[in-house]
């Protein structure tokens, strides 16, 4: 009886087997084979040859195209540091350390003209370039704009490779970017990423009229790449590395550059006419965010919202509005302060354009004929007088007056590069006279120089009361 029971045991369980393997075979080794499919699937596509050889070449040639035409820029600062202690015991003396600075530049002609931010060499005594094939050429200062960060330098060199300029509007967010430049001194540095956004406004230019609508991008950007090439996959080039944000100074995801638009056009005024001719609207802008548009009644958020209209401007005259809702500049959508800035900085004084916008839910299209800062549609001859000159001012107290026995005068408190520190001007000046004329507050120096087209001569006294001359031409 046992045996015949254990036997009945045996047969269930080898019965029991047959049923499992017939299962398994029949269903779970069959997904098990769907499983390994899709996970080899990845790797068979990024193994696919025409694929791999598109990547590779690729970055590759942009590579080549732009490490032999981003240069190493090293500045010199001969900083002067005063001394009370020795100016009781022997007079006015001050002591020269040089203040040493690098960053990158990009080479865009073959004849020697390199773009760089204005912020690598502001205020610098001397400029230096080394090529990437070591070659090392003294830098002539063409002129710089602050609003931007863009600087524009030039070597005694010809036949030299150059990056030519690509096209920034058509850059897409999440397309390849490749940052050339010379973080920590080290040369020909490539890092790889995408773009990550378009027309950030980060607030870094300490400038009265910034312009800010950089491009992010989380390529690795470090101290030292500032000045260098953002370039596209074909190795044109898109932007000019400026800056990241980090809270170690160091490089965190994030780094930013000014767009090609903005760029090119400080560059060709900067060779053409030795200042930038900025255009502007004639608006206070605003972004449209959820709050304001709930505030404002709008009915989408989108564009950019005007919330003042300067009495002389290219807007008024038009007849845009506060409360208007910028949608376009010449069909080129805009959706924050940076994107429209951006586009209008591509045009100068007198230039028209097609502002599209909205006003109480319907769209209307205005032209208008562009003015520069000043509210005219003339160009300037030559920067304002901070730009020519060189350096921050701020007006004369009572008690310089008394103590130096003077009734004018403005006072240099910070030189940067331009005319007053390339005539041997310190800080600490105090400019009297400019051709005869009195100078007591710091507009006189604009009305001063506006009209001279000739030799400019300037009368002034340091703290120690030595009175100085110093004479100069504009061009």
């Amino acid at each position: 009886m046992k045996t015949r029971k254990l036997l009945g045991t045996l047969m269930v369980a080898i019965i029991g087997g047959l049923i499992a393997v017939s299962v398994y075979s029949k269903f779970i080794e069959k997904n098990q084979k769907v499983i390994t499919q899709t996970v080899t699937q990845p790797i068979t596509l990024a193994s696919y040859k025409s694929g791999a050889e598109w990547y590779n070449t690729n970055f590759v040639k942009a590579a080549q195209k732009s490490v032999e035409a981003v240069v190493h820029v090293k500045t010199e600062l001969a900083k002067q540091q005063y001394n009370p202690i020795m100016e009781f015991f022997y007079g006015d003396q001050y002591r020269d350390q040089p203040v040493l600075g690098f960053g990158s530049g990009v080479i865009i002609s073959d004849d020697g003209y390199i773009v760089t931010n204005n912020h690598v060499i502001d205020g610098s005594d001397k400029i230096s370039v080394v090529l990437n094939d070591k070659r090392e050429f003294e830098a002539k200062l063409i002129g710089t704009d602050p609003s931007t960060d863009i600087a524009l330098i030039k070597i005694k060199a010809d036949g030299l490779q150059y990056i030519e300029w690509g096209n920034s509007d058509s850059l897409q967010v999440g397309e390849w970017v490749l940052a050339v430049g010379n973080p920590f001194n080290l040369t020909s540095t490539v890092t790889a990423g995408i773009v990550s956004a378009k027309g950030k406004n980060i607030g870094i230019i300490q400038d009265k009229y910034p312009l800010e609508s950089f491009i992010q991008t989380d390529a690795a950007v470090n101290r030292g790449n500032s000045g260098g090439a953002l370039v596209d996959i074909n190795g044109n080039l898109v932007g000019i590395t400026t800056a990241i944000i980090s809270p170690s100074g160091g490089y965190a995801g994030v780094s930013f550059a000014i767009p090609e638009g903005i760029a090119r056009k400080a560059v060709k005024d900067l060779i053409q006419y030795g200042v930038v001719q900025r255009a502007i609207l004639g608006v206070g802008i605003q972004d449209v965010t959820a709050d304001l548009a709930k505030e404002k009644g709008l009915d989408k958020i989108e564009g950019v919202y005007v919330n003042d209209v300067k009495p002389d401007g290219a807007a008024k005259d038009a007849g845009i509005e506060t409360g208007d809702l910028i949608i376009s500049i010449n069909g080129i959508k805009v959706n924050s302060s940076g994107e429209l800035q951006e586009q209008v900085s591509k045009f100068s004084p007198n230039d028209k354009v097609i502002v599209e916008l909205k006003r109480n839910g319907k769209m209307k299209q205005f032209e208008l004929t562009l003015r520069n800062l000043q509210g005219k549609t003339s160009y300037l001859n030559h920067g304002t007088f901070d730009e020519i000159l060189g350096a921050r001012f701020e007006e004369i107290t009572g008690q310089d007056k008394s103590k130096l026995g003077i009734k004018n005068g403005v006072k240099v408190v910070e030189l940067k590069a331009g005319k007053l520190r390339a005539q041997g001007v310190k800080e600490g000046f105090i400019i009297t006279q400019i051709n005869n004329k009195p100078i007591y507050a710091i507009e006189d120096l604009d009305d001063a120089l506006k009209n001279i087209n000739g030799g400019v001569y300037i009368e002034g006294i340091y703290s120690n009361g030595v009175i100085q001359y110093y004479a100069f031409g504009l061009k």
